[in-house]
């Protein structure tokens, strides 16, 4: 895959265009996708044709859906590629999205995911979202023991403030922060303060669920991410394969 360069994520040298697989679960990133097997293809053509090395997932997508998706497209996992994925949210049902930080549930949430995906250590973790009924600290410093036992290689924040990434950076070593940024919602002041702390931030949402591409084209919505700094990653999703082909062309541009 050609395209603007390279960055380092979690230890891993990846190309900056990865993939989310938030739309690769049903309506309401809810239970199965509509066809399983387009949706196992878009993972494999990502990877293996494409050359797409940065995977990004939750516990959250289906709940489980996009993990288990994961593992039956592509492990065993390439040595180059990155699966990152999220714990610290919980699923009522379709499109409802509630945070939950106890430490106890981030231990089993991570767990959970590592037995899903099957493998030993969640290389990138993200912190799904911050809790506000539990304190930062406990949050963060339950990732940081499951990270002191090996389970977890390095952990990210979601959906953050800036106070809230200050607040992370005494408690841990903060390997990505990945929020919402595109060219609706054009202003995130996280993106500076990654920048000055030699951070990557991984753009969500990057082409707002394709409205983008509709007004501005895939490719100028992308390169007006891509021409925010080089320490940012967008990771556009897609359920066809069609659509992840003209997205890398589109890139590329």
């Amino acid at each position: 895959m050609t395209g603007p360069g390279t960055i380092s994520i979690a230890g891993k040298e990846v190309p900056r265009l990865g993939l989310s697989t938030m739309r690769l679960t049903g309506p309401g990133t809810w239970g199965a996708p509509p066809d399983p097997g387009e949706a196992l293809a878009v993972l494999r053509t990502a990877v293996h044709e494409h050359g797409i090395a940065h995977i990004d997932t939750a516990d959250a997508y289906g709940p489980h859906t996009a993990e288990d998706l994961i593992r039956d497209a592509l492990h065993p996992y390439p040595d180059h590629v990155l699966i990152a994925t999220k714990v610290g949210m919980i699923r009522p049902g379709p499109n409802v999205w509630t945070p939950l930080g106890r430490p106890d549930y981030l231990r089993a949430a991570v767990e959970g995911s590592l037995r899903r995906l099957g493998t030993e250590t969640l290389e990138l973790c993200y912190l799904h979202r911050v809790d506000e009924f539990v304190p930062l600290r406990d949050q963060l410093g339950e990732l940081a023991a499951l990270q002191r036992e090996g389970k977890v290689r390095h952990i990210g924040l979601s959906k953050v403030t800036s106070r809230q990434v200050r607040v992370a950076l005494d408690l841990v070593k903060v390997a990505a922060v990945q929020n919402v940024l595109n060219m609706s919602e054009r202003y995130d002041p996280v993106l500076e303060l990654c920048r000055d702390h030699g951070i990557p931030y991984v753009p969500c949402r990057p082409l707002d669920a394709g409205r983008l591409a509709g007004t501005y084209g895939i490719a100028a919505a992308l390169q007006w991410l891509t021409g925010l700094g080089e320490h940012l990653a967008p990771i556009p999703g897609t359920s066809s394969t069609k659509h992840l082909a003209e997205i890398v062309t589109a890139f590329a541009e």
